[in-house]
């Protein structure tokens, strides 16, 4: 308790004046605006029971600020773990996506591919980076529903595909859908994966989306998916050269767009193939 001053009467009585003040700084401190203002009351000058008020006061905004701190420090270590947690799903699916090659030597790879051209057609259209990294994992994980294929779809033999077997093949952006809905953190990427089959003139699948119905991302990887699967040996088709699988993307860039296909070519011309 701070002693009454010298020169103050022992019978001193706040004035109203003093505790409006007073309750005016205890208001600000209830709304978590924090000052040093209280302290003021506490030095001689002011009665006993103001000082001990302030005191009271000052000592509580030390604790509270104080857990409020603590708090903060736990928040940010939830966030990392949280993050961490998030990093370490997302490599676990990615890896079980890059397992589709144990089953089909003839796309192994392809999603690594896929990912590759994707980051890099992504940051030549000038995308912000965590946009870029979006479509990057987007790349890697766009076949992920072809776990749910039969053996004989990924036959080494050289097949002709039954209607039966083409209506399978059109479920796997909804299949990988399912595979990963799970993993909201995942974000803007189920998108990327659910449509980039889709074309923007509609003719595309699983929904039949339209131009800008179809996020940019998916369009960006349907690019890439397209140009490494044409250039890739398949059990139904030999690879075709790079400048045949530039004139094929201009041919059809109407439904994937255009800008996209030129800007991937000249990516391509500039830095190579993966």
């Amino acid at each position: 308790m701070t002693a009454p001053s010298e020169n103050m009467p022992s019978e001193y009585k706040a004035s109203e004046d003093e505790i409006a003040k007073l309750i005016d700084i205890i208001e600000e401190v209830a709304k978590g605006n924090y000052s040093n203002d209280i302290m003021e009351f506490t030095k001689p000058g002011h009665s006993e029971m103001i000082q001990r008020i302030a005191e009271a006061i000052g000592m509580m905004m030390v604790r509270v600020e104080a857990r409020e701190v603590r708090l903060e420090q736990l928040v940010r270590n939830l966030r990392d773990l949280n993050r961490l947690l998030e990093k370490n799903t997302t490599q676990t699916v990615m890896a079980i996506a890059h397992a589709l090659g144990a089953r089909d030597k003839y796309t192994e790879g392809h999603g690594y591919r896929v990912s590759v051209y994707s980051e890099r057609l992504a940051r030549k259209m000038g995308l912000p980076e965590k946009e870029v990294e979006e479509i990057r994992v987007g790349g890697m994980l766009h076949d992920i529903g072809k776990i749910g294929f039969s053996d004989r779809v990924f036959s080494d033999e050289d097949i002709s595909f039954s209607e039966g077997m083409v209506a399978e093949i059109h479920k796997h952006p909804e299949i990988g859908v399912d595979i990963l809905k799970g993993l909201t953190f995942l974000g803007p990427i189920l998108d990327y994966v659910h449509y980039h089959h889709e074309n923007l003139d509609g003719t595309g699948y699983p929904n039949g989306l339209k131009g800008d119905e179809i996020p940019l991302g998916a369009r960006i990887i349907s690019v890439a998916d397209c140009f490494d699967a044409v250039t890739t040996d398949r059990p139904y088709h030999k690879g075709i050269t790079i400048e045949e699988a530039f004139a094929m993307l201009r041919e059809i860039s109407v439904k994937m767009s255009p800008e996209l296909v030129e800007a991937f070519i000249e990516e391509i011309e500039e830095k190579g193939i993966v």
